[in-house]
């Protein structure tokens, strides 16, 4: 037949670049705030006309809406429009061995309530319905009404099995363990459920606005009750082929007892180094013992001499767990995170820095945490809001 090596036309052209187009303009929205047509069009590439109809079909669809006018220029003002935040809300979950943190978001990204649930005594059986009452309470407390969640992210401290989905490595979370857990969260709160390693969401909020923004390749290693890492590569989290990746609290360094029955292990490795019972002991050891990992840092701070000892002797030891991590990975930057590394401060992670360059081919800048609140809440809140944009922007 005449002509038939000629390539048809693509099916569903237009509609693809008006969908390119439209999450290009929600994206520049919620980067940069409200913004006028003619800004939209000067960022997009994109006519007046163009803009004009993209803009009219995110405000029919509820995506955006006007918030008033630009002011102070020459000519007429022009309509400034933002991301409207109704249009999805998202909840992030911190779960830890004494209780369930809980945040509510809309779809900008603005926090709009937080809230605790003690857990400790709570039922291992009662753990699911604990979970969803608490998310519901938070749901109640910004006026918004049941079923507005639509998607609900959870950092917990374990990773979960790629192929089963159940939880390993958190046998100090009972009642996390059903190999059915996200269905039964999901159906619980009413919303899709997704979980991940904690550490791994403090990674995904460091990368978002804290101190690894704008690198694609770091490392984040938490220590505080648990040690663990998350990596960075490419902009993406390595998880590993069956999810542990970043499980270094169980990695055999010197100076640390080895369990030679991994499946039993009940101590060794870094976390017998740099956890916070082994910080407390190194603590006891300077004469500057105290209730608590944070306490027992404060102190050395506040005091010369044998605070300066210690200090450097956890430097090392956290130095040495990192040399192993980085000489693998040749990280562009290592970032500390948890509990031990924030009550250190400045002093400790410029003391880290020093002593990973002198054991480490590998010598990345160090970096403390730039976060405020729980790194876990942050990062978890930032997974559900992917998921929600991509559901809500993909669909209108």
């Amino acid at each position: 037949m005449a002509g038939s090596s000629a390539k048809a036309p693509l099916a569903g052209t237009p509609s693809l670049l008006r969908a390119i187009n439209d999450r290009a303009a929600l994206e520049l929205l919620l980067a940069n705030g409200p913004l006028s047509r003619t800004q939209i069009g000067s960022l997009t590439g994109l006519s007046k006309p163009t803009a004009s109809q993209l803009l009219a079909r995110l405000e029919a669809a509820g995506l955006v809406v006007p918030v008033g006018t630009t002011a102070g220029g020459p000519g007429p003002n022009a309509q400034l429009y933002q991301v409207n935040p109704a249009a999805g809300y998202v909840a992030g979950l911190d779960v830890t061995p004494s209780g369930i943190r809980v945040a509510v978001a809309d779809i900008t990204g603005t926090t709009l309530a937080e809230h605790t649930e003690p857990t400790k005594g709570v039922p291992a059986a009662e753990t699911v319905a604990v979970a969803a009452a608490a998310t519901a309470k938070v749901v109640r407390a910004v006026g918004l009404p049941e079923g507005s969640l639509r998607t609900v992210a959870i950092g917990i401290g374990g990773a979960p099995d790629p192929v089963t989905g159940k939880l390993r490595y958190a046998s100090h979370l009972p009642g996390w363990h059903s190999p059915r857990l996200v269905e039964e969260l999901t159906e619980a709160i009413g919303a899709p459920v997704s979980i991940e390693n904690d550490v791994n969401l403090a990674a995904v909020a460091e990368q978002a606005g804290g101190a690894a923004a704008g690198h694609e390749d770091f490392v984040l290693l938490w220590a505080g009750a648990g040690v663990g890492a998350a990596i960075v590569i490419a902009g993406r989290l390595y998880r590993g082929f069956t999810g542990v990746a970043g499980e270094v609290g169980y990695m055999p360094v010197p100076g640390a007892p080895i369990e030679w029955d991994a499946r039993r292990r009940s101590h060794g490795g870094f976390q017998d180094m740099v956890g916070a019972q082994a910080v407390r002991a190194l603590a006891r050891e300077y004469g500057l013992g105290a209730p608590t990992a944070e306490e027992s840092i404060a102190r050395a701070l506040e005091t010369p001499d044998a605070g300066d000892a210690f200090l450097t002797e956890l430097a090392r030891r956290l130095a040495v767990g990192l040399a192993a991590i980085v000489t693998v990975l040749d990280p562009r930057l290592v970032v500390l995170s948890g509990a031990v590394p924030s009550a250190g401060g400045e002093r400790l992670r410029a003391l880290v820095e020093d002593e990973l360059a002198r054991i480490s081919i590998a010598r990345p800048p160090v970096r403390s945490s730039a976060l405020s609140g729980s790194p876990v809440l942050l990062g978890a809140l930032q997974r559900a809001l992917a998921d929600a944009r991509e559901a809500v922007f993909s669909t209108h």
